[in-house]
């Protein structure tokens, strides 16, 4: 599997190859979940140049497309993906790129900030229910409802924000929270919604050079912002959230993928992966038409045919 790059020859990858790639990174079962065991730096063994890498890309779009419009035809699934990460991971990168060729109509991309004032008013998962993907759409989130165990988390104080009962606000409340997330999903998934969750995994030193680039390069200025460095500080207890989190939400019904994120361009190509493997397994198809459809059909091209 250890193939060097040739810039001129198409790098190859069965699917066998592809599958065992996928579930490398696959968690279904938190009980044995720890993140010190996954290499932000993974490659699966693959080396290949950056133009092998787009053309294989290019090829995972051009399936994911397919797919997508069979999806948006067939009008039963619909398809949930939720990217996770710490800043500079990639996650607006890595979406840009594997939706570049998926038509428009059928997905539907939901970047959540922080709450707000309506928000606030509610349930932390009532945004989340409005934003829900309709059946033969594809729905992307940017960050998600696990911002309430993650970076609420980390800074505690956001619950104050929140106003809930006093007594219900306990050493608890992330454990009940995990708990709520995971219903929901096994909720969703009952109805026909495939669920697939993206952690992002990016080194710290990783984050570093990407902070770096931001200030180093003008045209990357725009990306920086003083918050990305204050929230660096709060590296490892992220990490203990992340690994708590991914441990009580994985299931075979919503996995989680936790995806090496130092080398873009795999990232990209897990994702890609991972979600047409998820859409393969579904058997979509054109809905077949029915012989009263083919007569309106016939008599429709019997009039065209007949103007002048």
């Amino acid at each position: 599997m250890n193939q060097k790059p040739d810039k001129d020859a198409p790098y190859k990858v069965s699917r066998k190859e592809i599958r065992a790639l996928i579930d490398r990174y696959r968690v279904t079962d938190g009980k044995k979940f720890r993140l010190k065991d996954h290499d932000p730096g993974d490659t699966g063994g693959h080396q290949m140049s950056k133009g092998q890498a787009q053309d294989l890309l290019e090829t995972g779009t051009a399936t994911l497309a397919a797919h997508q419009e069979k999806l948006y035809a067939q009008d039963r699934w619909s398809m949930l993906c939720v990217f996770q990460a710490m800043d500079a991971a990639g996650k607006d990168g890595t979406i840009k790129h594997v939706m570049s060729g998926v038509n428009p109509q059928g997905v539907q991309v939901t970047s959540f900030k922080a709450p707000g004032p309506e928000d606030l008013d509610h349930d932390f998962l009532w945004r989340i229910w409005r934003a829900l993907p309709e059946r033969g759409r594809i729905g992307i989130f940017n960050r998600s409802h696990y911002e309430e165990v993650l970076v609420v988390r980390v800074h505690p104080k956001i619950l104050d924000k929140q106003r809930l009962p006093t007594e219900l606000v306990g050493k608890r409340i992330w454990k009940e929270r995990l708990e709520s997330i995971a219903a929901m999903e096994e909720y969703l998934a009952r109805q026909g919604t495939v669920i697939l969750k993206f952690f992002l995994h990016l080194s710290k030193d990783e984050q570093k050079k990407r902070f770096l680039a931001r200030l180093d390069e003008p045209e990357k200025n725009w990306k920086f912002s003083a918050s990305d460095l204050a929230e660096r500080a709060y590296w490892d207890d992220y990490m203990t959230a992340y690994e708590e989190t991914i441990a009580a939400t994985a299931t075979p019904e919503a996995p989680w993928f936790v995806v090496p994120a130092d080398n873009k361009w795999f990232t990209r190509l897990v994702v890609v992966a991972a979600m047409n493997e998820a859409l393969n397994r579904l058997d979509l198809a054109f809905p077949e038409v029915t012989n009263e459809q083919r007569a309106a059909l016939a008599a429709a091209r019997t009039k065209l045919e007949s103007e002048h």
